[in-house]
This record gives C-alpha cells, structure tokens and sequence, in this order.
C-alpha cells in the first residue's frame, strides 16, 4: 500500500473516531443500468454473474420495492431533479406535446442532484447516457447539456440509445466526438459500457479535492441493440437452451430463498411458450449477448470499486445501485428474414475518422459494414442491431406483471443496492429492507448526506419543491418518514402506491385495478370490486396529484400526440 493512501485511511479513520463513528460527508456514486429486469443481477435471483454488485449486496443493503417510473426520459428526470417527469417537463420523451407536463426538455424550474451538490462544494461528475433534453445534434442549444446543469465533468451520450460500438451523439464535455476522432480515450477496442465505468474510474482516480464527489454512471447496458464482446458473450454459451420458462422458474426459486419474495405470491403467467418459439437457436443467442451485456456491467463495478480502494475513498463512499425501468418487451429488429440499414449492402462505405454517428439505429458500422436486422442474423456484433423480445423481459421481470412503459410491477421495479462501509452498519450488511423507495428519494437521500440546501428561488424563478424523502434511515433498518403515497403516471398508464395498497391501471382509458402488495405483489388478485370506496377515495386522490404535478392534461386517449 502505498504510503499517501495509508494515510488518508489513518486520517479518515481519526475523523470518523473523532465525531463519534458519524461519518463524514459521503462521496456518492450513482450508477443506473438501462432496460434491465428487477431479477436480472445475481443478488436479486439472476444466473448472470454479476459478482461485484453481488459483494457490495453482502456488506450493504438491498431494498426490494424500489421503483422507478417505468421508461428511459421519465426516470431520469425524476432521478436527477426529486421532482415527478411532469413537473421537470418531462413527462413522456424528448418531443413537445405542447401540453406544460410534456416539453421534452429539462426545465427551468427544477435542478439536478449536480447543481444543488455543487453548491455544497462537491466535485460533480458523469459518465453515460443523459437523455433530457431534445437538442443532441452540432449547433443545437446546450443550456440542458450535463455541463449546463451542474456537473464539472461530463463523457456520455446526450441521446438515449445507439450503437455500443459506435454510440450516437458520443460527446466530452460539450463536444461531439466520434470514438476515433477521441483524444483522450483510446482503448484497444472500443465498448461503451466500459468505456463508461473506465471514466468512472478516471474520475475517482483523479479526484484531487478534500471536498466529496458526487459520480453519476449512467449506463445504457442493457438496452437495445444486444451488442457484446464476444469474450464475455462465449461465457453464456449454452446457458439458456432450456428456454425463458426454465429461466424463469429458476430465478423465482432463488428469490424465495433469498427472501426477496413471498413464497405466497403466485407467479405471474408466462408471456409466450417457448415449447412454441419458432427461431429458438436465434432467440437463445439474444439472450446469451443480453447477459453478456450485463456481465460486462458488473466488471466495470469491480474497476471502480478498486479505484476506490487504491485512492482511499472506499470506506466512506456511498455506492447505489439502480435501474431506469423494467426489461423491454419492444420487438426491435425481430421481423423475419433480413432488413438492411443502407440501401446498398453489398458496398463498403467507411466512415470518416473524424466522421460524427448521429444515427440511434447507424445505417453501417465504422469500417463501412451494412447494420442488419431481423431473425436471419444472430446478433451481438457492430453490424446487428436486435432487442431480446417479450419471452426474456417476461423472465428479466420475475415474478412480476407486464413491461417497461406499464406501471404494474414488472415495469417500474427496480433493484437497489446500497452499499457504504462507514455509514451502514455492520449489523445490516446482507441485509434486505422491505420499506418502499421511489427515484423521487435519490435526491433528498443526498441533500441529507451531503447537508446540501434545496433551493426555493433561483432568481426569479420558482423551484418545484422537493417530492421525495431521504432513504437513509432505511439502510440502517429505521423508518423511512414519508407522509404521502408514491404516484405514477406514463403514456396514459396510472398508479398510486399508499401503504400497502396499489392502485394501478393500463392506458389511458384502461380501468382502475387495486391490490394488497403485501399479500400479491404479482398483481393476480384484484380487490376493485371488493374495496370500491377505497378505490375510489384513491382514484380521487390520484386525479388530484396529477392535475397538481402536470401530469394532466395529458396528450392520451382519443386525442393524438401532436408530432
């Protein structure tokens, strides 16, 4: 050990004996995975090897009702502002349906968790997707770009989705960059997934300030396209031939022994059969790149967990662990046979060294190779471009109801991971805590740690007032203080959470469901006929908040979303 790092463990030790075992103020890192399932980490049920997280579960806590708000936009404005989608103007994705709740840009009236850290003097940093604002192309406006909204250091991209080989809208700092044209960053094979946890670790390893950091990894793994290094996607070979009904019933027995569900709880229906998949050899491939994608992820953590280590800041760092929504059932690049992205795909056309990819879905790779989909071409590699369809996001959600873009459960859990050597104590490590959490509490969870102020003003301005409350007394098993329900609202999918009781409907003119979450968190047993004053004093209530926080008017049901 190198004799600087002995001594800021010494002195850190001293500060933390000094203040009667309080830590200090907490570095935070917050890393967020994308379109990954509620069971699809080891330490939630998953085969997947995810070793890293799975040790920062043991000597941490997991909570088992975490949500998020179902979607990609949404759950990152709530994330970064403690404010509903709505109120952040934000309240689908980055087009404006001319309605206050649906601007599909950041809004004036909030701040992120960077901006209100900064004033605290924390050190603010970010690597990955941002996915807030609409402008992501050269000569558009930056006022939402990362380094506009409060963090020092920015490497990501500013649009939601791409190629892991070739990432849209790559950017450093406020420039677009290709991954060749890039300076400062030239691995021998570029990934995005690392290439994310390796600025992470740059972070980390460069920090030169007494004060604390704040680190936002905002990964796009494992979103479409199932892109992997064929190393790590060779590893789940044969994993998955049994199909995602054996897959599926394997991680809900884990889960039962874990605790992290009710034995009680009846699974939910299959969504397919997979006696009846009709490309199987193809759809196994899918998944085997899917668990690539998230193996790759866990590799990343255990980088900058040593980073951490080497530098001296492992012990009071606090590490959180999330995902944006639940696993994807859209049918990306599923149609039969073959679909090319370029209308000549038998003629190389490389593209520029300092050539910028602006295409979500690239028309080729770097090297000039048409991008192909459909179920004729297995997937994986620079040149594909597939997601893993409904029967796998069925088994990523275990045991839980619908999708990614619905409310009911299988779209808007999400594990959490906490883990923070001198702030949980010892007693909770391995520990689960069952008290829900919503991405709303991300916010005020840090302002609590760091002693940062939430503003009321700035300027002329009004700021949306916090909605969440801090989840830290639940990593030492205390109560969470929160007075009101937790409430959801996307593409016209409803929900409210108050207690014990869900109330939750599909669509905009969908009926309303209710539901004990304690007794049926799978959401197969429908208590709306059997409980219709409390759902309708809960229905009353929800139409409350969401006329209050924007979320109405909104742009569906028998009115068209204005393009």
């Amino acid at each position: 050990m190198k004799k600087t790092t002995l001594y800021i463990l010494i002195f850190s030790n001293l500060i933390l004996f000094l203040q009667g075992s309080k830590p200090p103020r907490p570095n935070i890192i917050l890393m967020m995975s994308d379109d990954m399932g509620w069971s699809d980490i080891g330490c939630y049920g998953s085969e997947i090897e995810t070793p890293n997280l799975d040790s920062l579960a043991a000597k941490g806590v997991r909570f088992t009702q975490f949500y998020n708000t179902g979607r990609c936009c949404p759950t990152r404005a709530t994330l970064l502002t403690g404010t509903y989608a709505h109120q952040a103007g934000i309240g689908w994705m980055m087009s404006n349906q001319n309605l206050p709740g649906y601007k599909g840009d950041l809004g004036k009236n909030v701040r992120t968790i960077a901006e209100v850290l900064k004033s605290a003097d924390y050190s603010t940093y970010m690597a990955g997707k941002w996915h807030v604002t609409p402008h992501v192309r050269p000569g558009s406006p930056k006022h939402n770009w990362p380094r506009q909204r409060g963090f020092d250091r920015f490497y990501g991209t500013i649009h939601g989705a791409g190629s892991f080989f070739d990432p849209n809208s790559l950017t450093r700092e406020n420039t677009l960059i290709s991954p060749l044209s890039d300076k400062e960053y030239q691995p021998k094979e570029f990934y995005y997934t690392h290439a994310i946890n390796d600025h992470v670790e740059r972070y980390i390893r460069e920090h030169n300030s007494e004060d604390p950091f704040f680190i936002y990894a905002a990964h796009t793994a494992p979103h479409w396209p199932m892109h992997a290094l064929e190393k790590d996607a060779k590893k789940y070979k044969g994993a998955y031939d049994k199909g995602w009904d054996a897959m599926r019933e394997a991680r809900h027995k884990r889960q039962i022994e874990m605790g992290l569900v009710k034995k009680s709880w009846e699974m939910t229906p299959r969504a397919r059969s997979w006696e009846d998949a009709p490309d199987k050899e193809w759809d196994l491939r899918n998944m085997e790149v899917y668990a690539a994608m998230v193996d790759a992820l866990d590799q990343g953590v255990g980088r900058i967990v040593k980073a951490l280590k080497d530098s001296g800041h492992f012990e009071n760092t606090l590490f959180i662990f999330i995902a944006d929504n639940g696993g994807c059932a859209e049918n990306m690049g599923r149609r039969k046979g073959i679909q090319y992205r370029d209308k000549d795909p038998e003629k190389l056309k490389p593209m520029g060294k300092d050539e910028l990819q602006l295409d979500m879905i690239p028309r080729r790779t770097r090297d000039g190779r048409v991008v192909k989909q459909g179920t004729d071409v297995m997937t994986g590699g620079a040149d594909t471009y597939h997601g893993y369809g409904i029967g796998w996001a069925n088994a990523s959600n275990t045991p839980f109801r619908e999708y990614k873009h619905w409310v009911h459960e299988g779209g808007i859990s999400s594990p959490l991971v906490a883990h923070w050597p001198a702030g949980i104590d010892k007693d909770r490590h391995g520990k689960l805590e069952h008290q829900p959490g919503h991405l709303i509490d991300i916010m005020a969870t840090a302002i609590d740690l760091s002693g940062a102020k939430y503003p009321q003003k700035i300027g002329s301005t009004k700021i949306v007032p916090l909605q969440g409350v801090s989840l830290a007394p639940g990593f030492q098993g205390e109560n969470i203080k929160r007075e009101k329900p937790i409430f959801w609202e996307h593409e016209g999918n409803r929900a409210m959470r108050d207690g014990k009781w869900k109330l939750v409907a599909k669509g905009a003119n969908g009926p309303w469901e209710l539901y004990d979450i304690d007794a049926d968190r799978t959401e197969l047993n429908n208590l709306a006929e059997k409980e219709p004053n409390r759902l309708k004093n809960m229905a009353d209530i929800w139409e409350e908040w969401a006329v209050d926080s924007l979320a109405k008017p909104w742009p569906w049901g028998k009115k068209k979303r204005k393009k």
